[in-house]
């Protein structure tokens, strides 16, 4: 036979005394010990008004986990003394953290609990807009959003103004401004209001209680802030009857469209131009969904599994975040991303995974750093200086064609190994003296252009009196 219960755990409804059950009514007359979480319910004054609350536990202003915590030892305390009612809004199992923690401490205590059922707000909610309870997604306002933009939401726990103000910044991130959201206030019970309102203006008004927020659904084509909208608008066009360019492309094709999308984003990055990168890592990222496009329509991989495999590299290569590990400094996650990658990967050599695609410059400066790491390197920076000056040696005594290009390719070479013992960028500096020179030169035809000279008629000495004025302008420097 089963142990009578010492806890009894009660919903009382969202708000109106005519939802609470008869037999929720019959444990509250019982003249059993009562504990409400808080008095401010409307059921309170006609069901329970001698009862005891916790209100006091939220006055002293600590965070809602301490008072959560204060509230189950209150409830356990005064169940050592015999058998107590906790009677909380709503639903107990319904977005209730107090009775989560309670039945988790009685598990402990050995302490029979008997949890009854309820009416929650959320089915006063889809009574009140005729919604089918099992398309809606139920949040938490005070939680960090994972919503589905294309199914229809309800949203608790909105209130007061500074929380609905937060909550608005997170939905303004998914929806547009002018998304038309409901409040929901005492549904149910004689005050009862549904107020449309944009969203720009959600928090233009006071929140209590009893509020709750109603988000309908966005069409996908319209939820453009949001990578599903973007992965949706994606294949409709590789769809059938979508675009024929776009259901043409292979793997092949796109291969030019990416690189250059990634050097525009490059560009972008070095203009310093938040406007001009975001368009432009917006069209790296339409290079990503337009692959997976392909493969899915060739069978090979779909969105979900490049998603997946990058995921579980990050939480793999980041047992410090993810696991037991350790790692105090940013040279140690470093080195421990490495000894991941290599226990991952099996390569015959250390210079494996240097893609060959890559620009010869930046190709050189990975080869070599890879190098360095088994300490195939010049221990200072006088080793590289010295063979830079052989190779300038051999360069001058080169008579043929393809010895000429044998040995520049070894200047280059030696100079970015310099430039990595120096920390600097090879790749980078080469682009900024281009663009230095760039800057200069448009100087030099500008200055040209302005005295009615022909550049094409000067001669090296006038063209070096121009350049000399242009860079004592510090054109083109930083």
């Amino acid at each position: 036979m089963a142990e009578e219960p010492r806890i009894h755990i009660v919903g009382l409804g969202p708000g109106d005394p005519r939802h609470v059950t008869v037999e929720t009514r019959e444990l509250l007359a019982s003249g059993l010990p009562v504990i409400l979480r808080t008095r401010h319910h409307p059921s309170m004054a006609a069901l329970a008004p001698a009862a005891e609350d916790c209100d006091d536990l939220y006055r002293a202003g600590e965070s809602f986990d301490a008072v959560y915590d204060k509230v189950v030892a209150r409830v356990m305390a005064r169940a050592g003394d015999g058998p107590v009612v906790y009677a909380v809004p709503g639903h107990p199992l319904f977005a209730e953290r107090t009775v989560t923690r309670l039945l988790g401490a009685a598990r402990e205590s050995r302490i029979p609990v008997k949890v009854y059922a309820a009416v929650s707000f959320l089915d006063v909610a889809a009574s009140s807009l005729a919604l089918d309870l099992a398309e809606i997604q139920v949040c938490d306002a005070t939680a960090t959003l994972r919503l589905d933009a294309q199914r229809p939401a309800l949203i608790h726990q909105v209130f007061d103004r500074d929380t609905v103000s937060a909550l608005k910044l997170q939905l303004l991130e998914i929806y547009p401004a002018e998304h038309e959201v409901t409040v929901l206030h005492a549904l149910g019970g004689a005050s009862e209001s549904i107020r449309p309102v944009p969203l720009v203006a959600l928090d233009h008004r006071p929140f209590g209680y009893l509020d709750t927020l109603f988000v309908p659904a966005l069409e996908a084509i319209a939820d453009v802030r949001r990578l599903d909208g973007l992965v949706a608008v994606v294949a409709r066009l590789h769809a059938p009857g979508g675009c024929p360019w776009d259901r043409e492309q292979t793997h092949a094709s796109l291969r030019p469209h990416l690189l250059e999308e990634t050097y525009e984003a490059l560009e972008a990055i070095d203009a310093a131009e938040p406007a001009a990168l975001t368009e432009e890592l917006g069209d790296v990222l339409l290079q990503v969904l337009m692959h997976a496009e392909v493969g899915e329509r060739e069978g090979t991989f779909v969105l979900g599994d490049i998603v997946e495999n990058i995921a579980l590299k990050l939480i793999r290569r980041h047992p410090h975040v993810f696991g037991d590990a350790t790692a105090s400094s940013a040279e140690e996650v470093y080195q421990n991303w490495e000894q991941l990658k290599k226990a991952e990967k099996t390569r015959d050599s250390i210079l494996d995974g240097v893609p060959r695609t890559l620009p010869a410059l930046a190709a050189s400066q990975a080869i070599q750093g890879r190098a360095r790491r088994v300490g195939f390197d010049w221990p200072d920076i006088e080793g590289p200086l010295e063979k830079l000056r052989e190779e300038v040696d051999e360069f001058a005594r080169a008579e043929t064609a393809a010895e000429r290009l044998d040995e520049f390719g070894d200047i280059v070479f030696v100079l970015v190994n310099i430039a990595d013992h120096l920390g600097i960028d090879a790749e980078q500096a080469l682009r900024g003296a281009n663009a230095k020179f760039r800057a200069r030169f448009g100087e030099v035809e500008r200055l040209a252009t302005a005295r009615g000279l022909d550049m094409r008629e000067l001669n090296l000495e006038a063209l070096d009196t121009l350049w000399d004025e242009a860079k004592a302008a510090k054109i083109g420097s930083l």
